[in-house]
C-alpha cells in the first residue's frame, strides 16, 4: 500500500500567511518562512504554497518569497498562484519549487496542462480544483473561489489527468475552514475517477478527520492550514496517531 502524506498549506496574501473560512474572512497566521521551517522540522511530508491573490490581482507568484521558503526546508515543495504559461513554471522551479499547482489558468486554457507536462514532466504538475457543492453538483470555481464556472468536478478532474496532471488537489469550498471534516464522499468518488494521487483539502479540525479522509475518502494525502498554523494539531502527534490506526505514513 502506498504511504499517505500530511501536507501543511501556506495561503499567501501580501507576503503573509493567511487563513479564512469558506474562502473569506482572512486572518493573519504568521510569517511563511518561519512556518515552513517549523513544519519541515515537525515531520511534514510536503509543503504547499499558494499565492491566493495572484490570479485576482493579475500578477505573478512572489518568486523571492518562494526562494526564501525553499531555502528554509528540505521537503518537497509545491507552489501555485498566477501561473499562466510554461515560462512562469520555469521561474518557480528555478527558485526552489519541486512542483507547481495550476488552477484558474488550466480551466481557462486546458492546453496549458499538456504544455507544462511535456516540458517539465507530469510529476511536477498539480492541478488544484476549488469546487462548491450546489444541490447535487460539484461546481468548479476560479480566482480563489470567487468565480463559478460551467465545469463539474469529476469531468474536469478526468480531463486534467488525461492532459497530463500528475496529481490533483481538491478543495471543498463548502468545508474550507469549517473544521467539520473533509468532503469524503466526493473524495472517494474522485479517487475512483482518476489514476493519479488525490490530495484532500478543506475541513480539517481533528485528528479523526484525517483518519476519516484516508479511510473513508481514500485520499492519498491530506492538506490543512489553520489547525497547524495555530498549533491546534501537532504534525508529529498526528502522524503517530495515524500509524496507530494502521494508516501507512511516510
Amino acid at each position: 500500500m502506498l504511504t499517505k502524506r500530511i501536507i501543511p498549506c501556506l495561503d499567501i496574501k501580501g507576503g503573509r500567511t493567511v487563513k479564512g473560512v469558506n474562502f473569506v474572512n482572512l486572518r493573519d497566521a504568521g510569517d511563511p518562512v518561519e512556518l515552513a521551517q517549523r513544519y519541515a522540522e515537525e515531520g511534514a511530508d510536503e509543503l504547499v504554497f499558494l499565492d491566493i491573490s495572484a490570479s485576482e490581482e493579475k500578477r505573478k507568484t512572489l518568486a523571492k518569497l518562494v526562494h526564501d521558503v525553499a531555502q528554509a526546508i528540505d521537503i518537497p515543495f509545491t507552489v501555485g498562484g498566477g501561473i499562466n504559461a510554461t515560462h512562469d513554471v520555469g521561474i518557480l522551479l528555478d527558485n526552489g519549487a519541486d512542483k507547481v499547482s495550476i488552477n484558474s489558468a488550466a480551466v481557462r486554457r486546458p492546453a496549458l496542462i499538456s504544455e507544462v507536462a511535456s516540458r517539465f514532466g507530469t510529476q511536477c504538475v498539480v492541478i488544484a480544483i476549488d469546487a462548491k457543492q450546489i444541490a447535487s453538483e460539484w461546481i468548479v470555481h476560479l480566482v480563489g473561489g470567487k468565480v463559478p464556472t460551467e465545469r463539474k468536478l469529476f469531468s474536469w478532474a478526468k480531463e486534467a489527468v488525461d492532459r497530463g496532471a500528475g496529481e490533483l488537489l481538491f478543495t471543498s469550498m463548502n468545508h474550507d475552514g469549517t473544521k467539520q471534516g473533509f468532503a469524503n464522499t466526493a473524495l472517494r468518488q474522485l479517487s475512483e475517477t482518476v489514476t493519479v494521487p488525490v490530495i484532500a483539502s478543506g475541513g480539517a479540525g481533528t485528528i479523526q478527520h484525517f483518519i476519516d479522509t484516508f479511510v473513508k475518502g481514500n485520499a492519498d494525502a491530506a492538506l490543512a492550514a489553520s489547525v497547524f498554523h495555530f498549533k491546534e494539531i501537532s504534525i508529529t502527534e498526528l502522524k503517530n496517531e495515524l500509524r496507530l490506526h494502521n494508516i501507512p505514513m511516510r
